[in-house]
């Protein structure tokens, strides 16, 4: 049997892997898949599951990360590891991430049906707790296995059973001793490349009506989940000289926040703001009362390292300047970073010649959205990633990728492999 032949005929498979963690997920109007909760647990289950009816080799790490292993022709060959992960956001759709753990199960069993052993091992990892909604900060899993977990990480509340990381990652099998001191679960030098699958985040593959494309960049990003502004209540009919209005400085500091971005992509540097928290105190505000409080979120994101630790000083500039504007105090707070991913060229080229091989144009393009794969190509492992169509965007019930779309990306990733 042709390898082409292989993907395809591994439809029922995917489709039934899909049509699981959907069900798993279900919270109407969308999917919820819980980080280190019901949710991503059933799901790994599920997983787990689909290995070991290919003969893979299933283990979990101190992170609570689970690894399916096939093993190569040559033992001393550094394997190769496919992840993705399972957590969704509240209430989003159904393949940010999930996805990409289905296509390396799908890949390996193409492999298997088409009577071809790659000569590296390859692995399918399973990474917890992806998305930042759980706990302030992203990409866990990843940052568990190449100890990239920043200061006080592990003491991080979860936002719906108040446990700590550390008490998270415990509760589903993982081990805090080893993530306290810092050490790698994975040696980076010993991993031979890391490769994700992951639909895309913005229509750009739709636009270019292929089904699949070849990853160039992630952006990193410093996040701050909690800036506060202060300033005084005060009566509506308060003068403006005499106000220090905080919902008006929020709206000033988001404003000019896009004033940069606007600048910045003018002069060919991409980037991108995002503010998903934007209020006055809830149970405190009123219609007749100038509010002396304010929070908000910020993502600041870019593609260069340099570039991101420009834009964060310029925010710091923007913010000090808003708060003498409206003579409040903008506290930052806390602080995540994500480095940014660069992909490697020679994977680039290999997954382009994989895309020839299954008749697939697959245009080259960057992603919006930061990654698990961006702590690994961070972390001096030769990285790759395929996206995959998808009209809707993500982080919302109705993303939109179509199977024979994700079959599109397994047969490039299967041919990558099999090369």
């Amino acid at each position: 049997m042709t390898l082409a032949a292989a993907v395809a005929a591994q439809f029922p498979l995917v489709q039934r892997l899909l049509d699981g963690v959907a069900e798993i997920g279900r919270d109407p109007p969308g999917i919820t898949r819980d980080a280190y909760g019901p949710g991503e647990n059933r799901a790994q289950s599920l997983i787990a599951e689909a290995g070991a009816a290919l003969g893979l080799a299933a283990s979990t790490d101190a992170g609570a990360n689970l690894t399916l292993r096939w093993a190569g022709t040559d033992p001393a060959a550094k394997p190769i590891l496919i992840g993705s992960h399972l957590d969704s956001v509240v209430q989003g759709g159904n393949f940010d991430g999930a996805a990409g753990i289905i296509a390396g199960i799908g890949a390996v069993a193409a492999l298997q049906k088409a009577g071809i052993r790659p000569r590296a091992p390859i692995e399918v990892l399973a990474l917890r707790c992806e998305e930042a909604v759980w706990f302030g900060l992203g990409l866990i899993g990843s940052r568990c296995l190449l100890a990239r977990l920043p200061p006080g990480a592990l003491e991080l509340p979860h936002a719906r059973t108040g446990r700590t990381l550390a008490q998270s990652i415990e509760a589903c099998g993982g081990d805090a001793a080893p993530l306290r001191a810092g050490r790698p679960l994975r040696d980076p030098a010993a991993i031979g490349a890391y490769l994700e699958v992951h639909i895309e985040q913005a229509p750009q593959l739709v636009e270019a009506l292929a089904p699949v494309g070849i990853c160039l960049a992630n952006p990193g990003n410093v996040r701050h989940p909690f800036i506060r502004i202060t300033g005084a209540d005060a009566h509506t009919g308060l003068p403006h000289r005499f106000r220090r209005d905080a919902a008006l400085a929020g709206a000033d500091l988001a404003l000019e926040l896009e004033k940069l971005w606007l600048k910045e992509e003018a002069a060919g540097r991409p980037m991108a703001v995002t503010i998903g928290r934007f209020h006055t105190p809830f149970g405190h505000h009123s219609l007749t009362m100038v509010s002396g409080g304010f929070e908000m979120s910020l993502d600041l994101r870019a593609y260069d390292a340099a570039h991101l630790a420009a834009l964060e000083q310029e925010l710091g500039e923007i913010a000090r300047m808003v708060a003498q504007r409206r003579d409040v105090d903008i506290v930052l707070g806390e602080r995540s970073a994500a480095a940014p991913g660069l992909m490697d060229r020679g994977i680039v080229a290999g997954l382009e010649a994989a895309a020839r091989r299954c008749e697939l144009a697959a245009p080259r393009l960057n992603s919006p959205g930061s990654h698990d794969a961006n702590n690994f190509a961070a972390s001096g492992v030769p990285t790759g990633m395929l996206l995959v169509r998808n009209r809707n965007g993500s982080h919302n019930p109705e993303e939109a990728m179509e199977t024979e779309d994700l079959l599109a990306a397994i047969c490039v990733l299967a041919e990558y492999l099999a090369a």
